[in-house]
């Protein structure tokens, strides 16, 4: 009895998870795909249903003629919706860039410090997620605008003569991604040299090894699998990033998030505004298998 209680609990344990994907990302996948293929009408929704589900499949095959990929057509033909995919990739390439430069360093430090000031470095770190979000983004235009902080600093220090134009400008975007997601770049690092087996360092530089060689040969490699999972926390949310480039990038930003507030919001158009969300996540599913497909390989070689 206690054999058979014990197999329907870890056979639990293993579809939650798949039910969790399936309520969670399946199912709103499957809906948002669905309105993608409608057309755009005046109406509460704003589109013509080309299946409801009280029709059931009966009612599914009568309207399989209905679909339509019209509004997929429109995005490639339209080339603004291009230029906001290939700007958004852009800017969250190079926020994703900044954010590794700045954040290796950090969890490198964090993993060398002392044992008993690591717990310390780790909540100075997560500390910001205690405050909202959109204030601490409301708070970089204090910092950044003509008469803010920052201008006032250099003002006073004698670094500059005129104020810097920073506010609405993609440096200020880079500067907001990087700062809110900057956790998410250094604590997967973290975890990864948390581990490193530090007298391979030693051995290595026993044997003539320079500082900087070492790094490159032993340190970097073992720290690849958080650098990816750091790469990937950033730059995927980044792509799909609204708040900031809307605050601190000013009305003239073009990112695809913009463009989905732009069409759900302004112009009522749920049918393009879906299509360019499905667009979106299938561009973003792309490193995420290949990052999959590298863990593997990398499993298969270990073993």
């Amino acid at each position: 009895m206690g054999g058979l209680i014990s197999s329907i609990f870890s056979r639990l344990v293993i579809i939650v998870p798949y039910l969790w994907l399936l309520a969670l990302f399946l199912v709103p996948f499957l809906i948002v795909f669905k309105i993608s293929l409608s057309g755009t009408a005046i109406a509460i929704p704003p589109y013509t249903p080309v299946f409801s589900w009280s029709e059931g499949l009966a009612g599914l095959t009568d309207r399989l003629g209905q679909l339509t990929v019209d509004n997929y057509l429109w995005l490639v033909d339209d080339t603004l919706y291009i230029k906001a995919y290939l700007s958004s990739m852009s800017i969250a390439a190079v926020s994703t860039a900044l954010a590794l430069l700045i954040g290796f360093p950090l969890a490198y430090g964090m993993a060398r410090a002392p044992q008993n000031l690591r717990a310390l470095l780790l909540m100075l770190v997560i500390l910001p997620f205690w405050t909202s979000f959109l204030i601490r983004v409301y708070a970089w235009i204090g910092i950044l605008k003509p008469e803010g902080l920052l201008n006032q600093l250099l003002l006073k220090i004698g670094v500059i003569d005129t104020p810097l134009v920073i506010l609405n400008t993609h440096t200020a975007i880079f500067i907001g991604i990087v700062y809110s997601y900057l956790p998410f770049m250094v604590l997967p690092i973290y975890a990864s040299l948390e581990k490193m087996d530090y007298s391979l360092i030693e051995a290595a530089q026993d044997l003539g090894c320079r500082p900087i060689s070492a790094f490159w040969k032993i340190t970097f490699p073992l720290a690849l699998p958080g650098v990816a999972a750091g790469c990937l926390l950033v730059f995927i949310p980044a792509v799909g990033e609204f708040v900031i480039p809307d605050l601190l990038g000013g009305s003239q930003t073009l990112m695809i998030g913009k463009i989905l507030w732009t069409e759900f919001f302004a112009n009522r158009d749920w049918p393009v505004a879906s299509a360019v969300a499905i667009i979106l996540l299938l561009i973003l599913v792309v490193p995420i298998v290949l990052f999959q497909q590298a863990q593997a390989r990398a499993q298969e070689a270990e073993r």
